[in-house]
């Protein structure tokens, strides 16, 4: 049976007048009881949920006019990238694609959710086969015909969505596209991919991100089907339906921060689902077997004198609607500088993943405005902290957009020439960090 532990990672040593506290919360699954306790960090281990609950694979294909580009290559590669993914699906799961234009279509089946089986399957691809595009984008009407779909015919099953564009969101305002995620929230997942050049990495990541999903660029029409079919391989390899990070604080104390930082960086602050005055629910979604992702937490508290200690917060999983108590964040207000400035090595990692990010995304936006001395420091500082983090996958993307001369000064020069979609997918992938060895 699957399980679950946590480990917090922290300087708990704040000088005289501090008033926050940052930790790293590592959540992974384990198929032991209970793992081994380790000194250096703060340990539980939750019991093992049921794995009974009900799969929904959902995928939302683009239909639109501009899939007919390219001699119909982005309709040919979505067909087969559909039909992939369908092949992979599991005998029982339920499923359906919806084919998304400006407005939604039942691709198949006619109406509601169809259990996967050979004979649902081969029907399902048959009809795929037969799409022909035309119309225009509205990706929040796709949302809310995969958010009905779960909610009128597998209410509380473990739902993932695949969805692809190749375009804008132009015919719906961004309100209605906000309005269509809220509506999804709870009730399924989505990774979001877009195709080519011609799509807004900021619209389709706001979409992954409050749906606890990944984004990025497929460029060239025959990369789709084995994507699709990795993405729904994975979908079917969860095991736990809901999880959340519970986060209880004294009276007094306030969450500044929480943010998902590794396999990839995404902001869950907004997130909070209110429990009682004290304790908040983080959602963190499905998870499968073996999986490991990392939480940075930075929480205000009431300052203390020096030599007092305090319990900043209490980090439990919930686990299937079943609550665990797992690990603790402490404060210990000192006056010695040798223990209150020393800086934990996880912290500092992930701060600096999120600065890399960052400095990423502000040098790309210079550059497209024209501000080459900007973007020349920002993307120059971005080689420095991807060289010194050993995050060799971005330094490749990098090496696109910018030519180092000195990867530990950060001294680089603006190409003269850039693929848009090399531009595109240094942005879409900035938020994919690398791990850092736990402990001192």
């Amino acid at each position: 049976m699957t399980g679950f532990e946590a480990e917090v990672f922290q300087n708990q040593y704040l000088a005289t007048g501090v008033d926050a506290v940052d930790a790293i919360v590592t959540v992974r699954t384990t198929g032991d009881e209970r793992a081994p306790v380790r000194p250096v960090a703060d340990r539980g281990t939750a019991a093992p949920p049921s794995n009974s609950t009900e799969r929904v694979q959902l995928i939302l294909l683009d239909i639109s006019g501009s899939m007919a580009e390219e001699n119909g290559r982005k309709m040919w590669g979505a067909q087969a990238a559909t039909k992939a993914a369908i092949e992979t699906i599991s005998d029982g799961t339920l499923f359906a694609v919806v084919g998304g234009n400006h407005e939604a279509h039942m691709v198949y089946p006619n109406v509601g959710l169809a259990r996967a089986s050979h004979q649902s399957r081969t029907d399902a691809k048959r009809v795929v086969d037969s799409l022909i595009p035309g119309g225009g984008t509205a990706m929040g009407t796709w949302l809310r015909a995969a958010a009905d779909l779960v909610r009128r015919h597998a209410d509380g099953a473990m739902a993932h969505a695949i969805l692809l564009t190749d375009g804008y969101n132009e015919h719906e305002t961004q309100a209605q596209t906000d309005a269509a995620i809220e509506a999804c929230i709870g009730l399924l997942q989505c990774d979001a991919r877009g195709l080519g050049a011609n799509w807004n990495v900021d619209e389709v990541r706001r979409i992954s991100s409050a749906l606890l999903g990944t984004v990025d660029i497929i460029p060239e029409p025959s990369e789709m089907a084995e994507v699709f079919r990795q993405l729904t391989a994975q979908s079917m390899q969860r095991e736990i339906g809901s999880v959340a990070l519970r986060i209880w604080m004294p009276k007094g104390a306030e969450i500044q921060l929480v943010k998902q930082v590794a396999p990839e960086l995404f902001d869950l602050s907004h997130a909070a689902v209110p429990v009682d005055a004290l304790n908040a629910d983080y959602p963190l979604g499905a998870w499968s077997g073996g999986e490991e992702r990392d939480y940075h937490l930075r929480i205000k508290i009431p300052v203390g004198d020096v030599g007092d200690e305090r319990l900043a917060a209490r980090v439990k999983l919930v686990v299937d609607g079943v609550e665990q108590p797992v690990a603790m964040v402490r404060a210990v207000w000192t006056d010695n500088n040798a223990l209150s400035t020393r800086l934990n090595r996880e912290v500092a990692h992930y701060t600096g993943q999120a600065e890399l990010a960052e400095v990423i995304h502000e040098g790309l936006a210079a550059r497209d405005s024209g501000d080459d001395a900007v973007a020349t420091m920002k993307l120059g500082r971005a080689v420095q902290i991807a060289h010194e983090s050993g995050n060799e996958e971005t330094i490749k993307l990098l090496q696109k957009v910018v030519d180092v001369e000195s990867a530990e000064s950060g001294t680089v020069r603006l190409k003269r020439e850039v693929a848009r979609a090399d531009e595109m997918a240094l942005d879409v992938r900035s938020v994919r960090t690398v791990r850092v060895g736990k402990g001192d």
